[in-house]
C-alpha cells in the first residue's frame, strides 16, 4: 500500500514502529510510511498533518545513531523505491532511485565493465543514505568522496515539490544535500558518474607496525596507492599501542584474474555474485555482550597482529571482502549486546599531528574499550557545509555503548578533536553536544540558509537535528 493510498483511504493509518541506528541506542517510537513512488513523497511532505509531527527520510538503517529517526513522528521509509533506473555505458553513468543499495549499485554496473568510483565499509548502504552522509572510502586520498561523483539528484522539498539539481543548475542546494543529512528534502532519485571497472580483485601490499609511531611514519610518506587503510591495535599496552596492520591497494589488472589464477578463466561475472552472497554466519539475537570484552579483544587484537606478515607484497584479494570486510559475519552490531554500540569517528587536519596524538593519549588513559579502530588518510575536503571529509587523518572507533566513563571520555576527546579544527562525522554520531558540533562545522549559516529557503516551515526533522539544532524546533 503506498502513501497516497495510506492518506487517503484513512489519513491517520500509520505503522507504529521502535527505530535505532545501527549502533542500537538512542531508540525512538515513529510512524513510519513507505513510498511506492516518488509522487507519495510529495504528497506527504506537502501533507500538513504530516508536516505537524515532522518528517525525515530513512534507508537501510546503517547510519550508527539518530539521524535516519523522528521521536514522535513520520518516517519516510525509502527502501520500496529501489530501482535502477539507467545505465549508460558510453558516459558511464548509472541512475537509480533512493533506496537501490551499493550492492544492488555495483551488481548492475559490473556487466557493463563498470562498478562506483567512491564505496563505504558497507555494500548495504542506500543511493540516498550514501549522497545524504557524503560516504568516503579507502581512497578519499586519491578520489574524494561521493559529493566528487554525483551528477544529478532528484529531491522533493516541502517548499518545491520535486526538482533535479545539479552542480550547474543550484549549486548551493545541491552540496548542502551532499551530506545534509536528510534535512534539505528526500532524495528520490539520483545519477552518479561510474568508473571502469579492470576486474573484480586488487592487489594488495601489506605492512605489520610495532606501534602507534612506526604507523604514523609510514602512513605519512608520498601515498602512491589508490586504496590505503590501517587496522590500529588501541588495546595493546605501552609502547604497543598503535600497532597497525596497513594495507594499501590498486585495481589489478584487466586480465580479470589474481596472479594465482592467471592462465584460467576467472570473468567479471563472479563479481556480481560476491556481492549478493548472503553472509556465512548471522550473529543471533539476544547475543550476550559479556562475550565481547577487553580481555578476549586484546587476545583476539594479538593473535591478528602476529598472523600478519610484517611485510608482503602484491597480494590478490577478491574486491568485496576487501571493500566490505564486515559484511560476512551478518548484523555484527549484536556482538555489542543490548545496550549496543557507539562508533565515534572523527577527522584531525593535517599539520595537527600534535592534537592526533593526543586523541590517542586520550583514549589510553581513559582506558577506553576500543575494540575496532581503522585509520586512513583524507584528501582535500570538497562539498557542502555538513560534509564531513577534510585533509588529513581519519579515525573510526567502535566501542560498547555500556562502558563505563565512555560519554565523558568522548566529550574530552570531542575538545580537542574541534580546537585543532576537526570534526566528528555526523552519519556516525549519536551523542554531540549542540556547541561543539558548531564549533566542528563553521559553515552552518550556509547550511541554515538553504534550509530556509526549501523548507521554511521546519518539516523536514530528525532526532539528530533536533539534537544538534540543526532544524527550526531547535533553535
Amino acid at each position: 500500500m503506498s502513501v497516497t493510498e495510506l492518506s487517503t483511504r484513512t489519513p491517520t493509518a500509520r505503522v507504529e514502529r521502535s527505530l535505532c541506528g545501527w549502533g542500537r541506542t538512542a531508540r525512538s517510537r515513529c510512524r513510519v510510511f513507505q513510498p511506492c513512488e516518488p509522487q507519495d513523497v510529495v504528497d506527504v511532505l506537502a501533507s500538513e498533518a504530516h508536516a505537524e509531527r515532522g518528517v525525515i527520510a530513512r534507508g537501510a538503517g546503517r547510519s550508527y545513531g539518530d539521524a535516519a529517526q523522528n521521536d514522535g513522528g513520520d518516517v519516510l521509509d525509502m527502501t520500496g523505491l529501489n530501482r535502477i533506473v539507467s545505465i549508460d555505458g558510453e558516459r558511464g553513468l548509472i541512475t537509480a532511485q533512493a533506496g537501490a543499495t551499493v550492492a544492488q549499485l555495483m551488481t548492475a554496473l559490473a556487466p557493463h565493465g563498470l562498478t562506483l568510483p567512491v564505496v563505504p565499509g558497507t555494500r548495504h548502504v542506500t543511493l540516498a543514505g550514501a549522497i545524504a552522509s557524503d560516504i568516503h572510502g579507502k581512497n578519499h586520498h586519491r578520489d574524494g568522496g561521493l559529493a566528487r561523483h554525483v551528477a544529478a539528484i532528484s529531491l522533493c522539498t516541502p517548499a518545491g515539490g520535486l526538482t533535479v539539481l545539479s552542480p550547474e543548475t543550484d549549486p548551493d542546494l545541491f552540496y548542502a544535500t551532499l551530506g545534509g543529512m536528510g534535512l534539505t528534502g528526500v532524495i528520490v532519485e539520483a545519477t552518479l558518474r561510474a568508473e571502469p571497472l579492470p576486474s573484480p580483485w586488487v592487489t594488495a601490499d601489506v605492512d605489520r607496525t610495532d606501534g602507534l609511531t612506526q604507523t604514523l611514519e609510514l602512513m605519512s610518506g608520498p601515498e602512491r596507492h589508490r586504496y590505503s587503510v590501517a587496522w590500529l591495535d588501541l588495546l595493546a599496552d605501552g609502547s604497543k599501542l598503535g600497532r597497525a596492520i596497513i594495507s594499501r591497494a590498486d585495481p589489478l589488472g584487466s586480465d580479470g584474474a589474481p596472479p594465482a589464477a592467471r592462465g584460467r578463466r576467472a570473468p567479471r561475472a563472479a563479481y556480481p555474485g560476491a556481492l549478493s552472497r548472503r553472509p556465512a554466519f548471522e550473529v543471533p539475537r539476544g547475543f550476550p555482550a559479556a562475550l565481547l570484552r577487553p580481555a578476549s579483544m586484546r587476545t583476539f587484537n594479538a593473535l591478528r597482529w602476529r598472523a600478519t606478515p610484517r611485510r608482503e607484497r602484491g597480494q590478490a584479494l577478491a574486491m568485496a571482502p576487501y571493500f566490505f570486510p564486515l559484511d560476512a559475519l551478518g548484523e555484527w552490531n549484536r556482538l555489542y549486546g543490548p545496550a549496543g554500540l557507539i562508533q565515534y569517528q572523527f577527522v584531525i587536519p593535517s599539520g595537527q599531528e600534535v592534537a592526533l596524538e593526543r586523541c590517542f593519549e586520550l583514549m589510553r588513559t581513559r582506558r577506553l574499550p576500543v575494540y575496532l579502530a581503522v585509520f586512513k588518510r583524507f584528501g582535500p575536503a570538497f562539498g557542502g557545509p555538513l560534509s564531513f571529509p577534510l585533509e588529513g587523518w581519519t579515525l573510526a572507533a567502535d566501542l560498547p555503548a555500556a562502558a563505563p566513563g565512555l560519554w565523558a571520555a568522548l566529550d574530552e576527546l570531542d575538545e580537542v578533536v574541534a580546537g585543532c579544527g576537526g570534526r566528528v562525522y555526523l552519519t556516525k554520531d549519536a551523542r554531540l553536544r549542540r556547541e561543539t558540533m558548531a564549533a566542528m562545522y563553521p559553515e552552518l549559516d550556509r547550511f541554515h540558509a538553504q534550509r530556509a529557503r526549501v523548507d521554511p516551515n521546519g518539516v523536514l526533522r530528525s532526532d539528530l537535528a533536533r539534537r544538534l539544532g540543526l532544524c527550526w524546533s531547535a533553535l
